[in-house]
């Protein structure tokens, strides 16, 4: 009985073009991109980006980043001393609100400070400001009064342009009947899009072959049975 051989893999994981020209605009995110695009013009000092995993936050976060020349960080590092040196600065971006706040009290500040010196607070999030688990309640009260901007689910033209865009990140060659086989059959989800890909290279190195039909079908098949086993638990 025959058997495929396969070859341990390491998943080095690819390194995504964070260019302007890299972001992939279509419906669901373009009042996001709007937003960016008409900075320094906004009516507010700060925004809220709210999407999905793996929808392009942190990517338009980058974009606007260079454009404004902004400090940038995670709130999960943000504490109370950072926000004077922060406030130098005529832009700052504070990314993954949803994921943990290391110092509402310094987020809270920094609002506060951005207001009045018309600093430009560009925040990002999973999650709108209304069901995030805040301790604070001035701070509860003032990321509710953020304008806020959704990036929605892609729809199929923007999904087949996302795995175009991830498999490309990852040097991977695939032909076009097999990206629409794949846009049409995946969920309508980012991080789906992302997973799937992860899972295809991590195939197509293992067998040591090109990204077929068929290889991509079994990827999409791992996927899915990952994800029905993840649900029954």
């Amino acid at each position: 009985m025959s058997r495929t051989r396969e070859q341990f893999v390491f998943d080095w994981g690819a390194r995504p073009a964070l260019g302007a020209e890299d972001f992939l605009v279509g419906p669901s995110n373009a009042d996001a991109v709007d937003l960016v695009d008409r900075w320094p013009d906004w009516s507010m000092s700060s925004a809220l980006v709210v999407g999905p995993a793996q929808s392009g936050k942190s990517h338009l976060a980058h974009v606007w980043q260079l454009r404004s020349e902004a400090a940038m960080l995670d709130a999960a590092t943000l504490d109370e001393m950072h926000v004077p040196e922060l406030m130098v600065r005529s832009a700052v971006v504070v990314e993954d609100i949803d994921r943990g706040i290391r110092s509402e009290k310094a987020l809270f500040h920094l609002l506060n400070l951005a207001r009045e010196q018309r600093t430009s607070l560009l925040l990002t999030s999973r999650a709108p400001a209304g069901e995030l688990t805040i301790a604070l309640p001035d701070l509860r009260s003032r990321l509710r009064a953020l304008a806020m901007t959704e990036i929605g689910p892609p729809d199929q033209t923007l999904l087949t342009a996302v795995l175009v865009k991830l498999l490309s990140d990852r040097q991977i060659t695939v032909a076009p009947t097999v990206v629409h086989y794949l846009a049409r059959e995946l969920d309508r989800s980012f991080a789906a899009a992302a997973s799937l890909v992860e899972a295809i290279d991590r195939l197509s190195l293992a067998r040591r072959r090109p990204v077929t039909r068929a290889l991509a079908a079994e990827a999409l098949a791992e996927l899915r049975a990952a994800e029905r086993a993840e649900k029954s638990h």
